[in-house]
């Protein structure tokens, strides 16, 4: 199986229950009905990113489907937890593209968002041979990826969230789901 289409979801899930609240987080991001299974970085040649409402349309309750996930839990009050997901799309779409997770606490949205994007920009820009000071800042280094002509596009989906400040389990999840 090669998935021809992927969509980005992300959700949040609080409960006494550190299982409960992640089926909750799952809930919340639209995918719980499904057996996921998680697989590795690889954004297929071709593959196209479509909007979650219309990647919903093509499963069924009960179907196994793989998808990239990024999961993060805490029973902490206050802790800031993150789960993110990085995309790096080639231009040529006869190569394949990377997809990153990443799980944190304490950092904000974007930092997160940010860190995820840059990790799949960079396995993406060391398979396609573009030379970079891997100590550069991301924004420096983002320039330099898409100068290049090889990556087309960068992104980043994440979700943060504070532990619930009575120490129920808070779970965020954050995952690019593909459909054939």
């Amino acid at each position: 199986m090669i998935p021809s289409r992927a969509f980005l979801t992300k959700g949040t899930g609080v409960h006494r229950d550190k299982l409960a609240s992640f089926e909750l987080a799952l809930r919340d991001a639209g995918i719980e009905k499904y057996n996921l299974v998680s697989v590795s970085s690889i954004l297929p040649p071709g593959c196209r990113i479509i909007p979650k409402e219309e990647g919903l349309e093509y499963l069924s309750p009960g179907e196994i489907v793989y998808s990239v996930l990024a999961r993060n839990q805490t029973n902490e009050a206050h802790r800031l937890i993150a789960s993110a997901v990085g995309t790096a799309v080639p231009v040529n779409e006869d190569n394949y593209g990377y997809i990153s997770e990443h799980h944190s606490f304490g950092e904000d949205e974007d930092t997160a968002g940010m860190y995820a994007e840059d990790i799949a920009a960079t396995m993406l820009a060391t398979t396609l041979g573009i030379e970079f000071d891997a100590d550069s800042a991301w924004q420096e280094r983002e320039q330099l990826y898409r100068a290049s002509g090889h990556i087309i596009n960068t992104s980043h989906f994440c979700q943060t969230a504070k532990g619930d400040r009575s120490g129920l389990w808070t779970t965020v999840v954050a995952a690019m789901v593909f459909v054939e």
